[in-house]
């Protein structure tokens, strides 16, 4: 097959996504992910009988309970989050081409 002159292939490929907004979203989702760890060591020292961790806010078990449930649920949004982005981020990049322009399969 002959290339003409004019054919340029950076033209097939579209132009690569700028990353700013999902560094951003990743780095957000790492600090969400870093504090509700921090949280959940709170609650946890708190049950376990060390209630000096944020004072007056779980000084009983049932407060330290609730503080370690919602620490462990800051958590698991924040890696969701994460991995969220992060597949995004990875999504292959495909061809400009009409389809009917492919080689076909049986």
């Amino acid at each position: 097959m002959k290339i003409s002159d004019g054919f340029d292939a950076r033209r097939l490929r579209p132009k690569g996504p700028s990353h700013w907004r999902s560094r951003f979203i990743l780095t957000l989702a790492a600090l969400i992910t870093l504090c509700g760890l921090l949280m959940a060591l709170a609650g946890v020292a708190s049950v376990l009988g060390r209630p000096a961790a944020l004072s007056e806010l779980n000084s009983n078990p049932a407060g330290a309970s609730v503080v370690l449930g919602i620490g462990l649920l800051i958590t698991w949004l924040g890696i969701w989050m994460w991995r969220r982005r992060r597949r995004y981020m990875r999504q292959p990049l495909g061809l400009n081409m009409s389809a009917h322009l492919m080689k076909k399969h049986d």
